[in-house]
């Protein structure tokens, strides 16, 4: 017996590919199953100034394969503060939605746990966020395509590092988790893989440099995750010259990793994803985040899903350091 009948489904935080995608299952789920859906624009500011639409099956056609996100996505200052929170409840109660379905990243998820003190609706979260750090899902929406649009920059730049025998020092999103980093490293074929999680020393990069060298390596990449602990590529090269008197160029991937059209990977995701939060929804569950483990849908409390460290794998790090070599 469904314990919601009028849901709202919304994105906020950082974009990621498969939002739309994700959008799209949760609309087409909940009218499947005869519930109303209200799409809320700008993510937790429009749920504050009441920017919403009811969502129809038309709403929603045509946008699984685009990337960003057709309900538009923004920061909320207002919702920092109890009194926007209080607006924010005061819509959904308005608007007699009975059931939220959140789109994004810790931030979105942690604003769940705030709204929750002004509002007693049905909660659940969808992990989309292209930098794969919520626990409780083995990939985030959004994280495959990110890495695919790293590699594919990764690839163009070996040829002119190449070409040149240059090192090049390579950023890729992810201020406090390196997933993006170690997978684009391996599928890249990285020398060297700088993580947020592991503190690396300059000389032991310029050491990897040089034994690289002695081995007949004319040119290298180094993968630099933006919240390493020696900083981004410029600073990373710009220390590893100071080091060695060697000349390295920098290049930064930058947002272009959270745009463009989905791949495979993430439309199936956010597909099963979008279906699962809907029934489970019905169901009466609450409080919790929808996600994929061993390719089997699972919920996991918000709560751990936002303050649970998720690990990187450590035998990818021995990979890594292997195919280095």
């Amino acid at each position: 017996m469904s314990f919601v009948k009028r849901i709202g489904v919304f994105t906020s935080g950082g974009d990621a590919p498969g939002m739309n995608a994700a959008i799209r299952a949760v609309v087409r789920a909940g009218i499947y199953y005869k519930l109303e859906v209200i799409g809320v624009k700008r993510g937790y500011e429009g749920m504050i100034d009441g920017d919403a639409e009811l969502m129809n099956l038309r709403s929603v056609s045509n946008i699984i394969q685009k990337g960003g996100t057709i309900l538009k996505t923004a920061r909320s200052k207002q919702f920092m503060t109890p009194e926007g929170r209080e607006k924010a409840a005061k819509f959904l109660k308005n608007q007699n939605i009975d059931g939220l379905l959140a789109i994004g990243g810790n931030g979105t998820l942690t604003g769940l746990l705030e709204l929750r003190k002004h509002w007693n609706g049905k909660m659940i979260g969808l992990p989309g966020t292209i930098d794969n750090d919520l626990y409780g899902t083995d990939y985030t929406i959004g994280y495959h395509t990110a890495v695919q649009t790293a590699i594919e920059a990764i690839d163009k730049i070996r040829d002119t590092a190449d070409a040149h025998d240059r090192i090049f020092m390579v950023e890729v999103m992810g201020r406090h988790a390196g997933f993006i980093a170690l997978d684009s490293g391996i599928g890249g074929g990285a020398e060297k893989i700088l993580l947020p999680e592991i503190d690396t020393e300059v000389n032991k990069c310029v050491t990897n440099f040089l034994e690289g060298k002695e081995k007949g390596k004319t040119s290298s990449i180094f993968i630099v995750a933006e919240g390493n602990s020696l900083g981004g590529a410029r600073e990373v090269a710009t220390k590893v010259f100071e080091a060695s008197g060697c000349d390295c160029k920098e290049v930064v991937i930058g947002h272009i990793q959270r745009g463009g059209s989905p791949v495979i990977g993430d439309r199936v995701l956010a597909g099963k994803l979008g279906v699962f939060a809907v029934e489970e929804m019905m169901e009466g569950k609450d409080n919790s985040m929808a996600g994929e483990i061993n390719n089997q849908c699972v919920l996991t409390p918000i709560d751990n899903a936002v303050n649970w460290k998720k690990q990187i794998d450590p035998y990818k790090l021995k990979v890594a350091s292997i195919l280095a070599t």
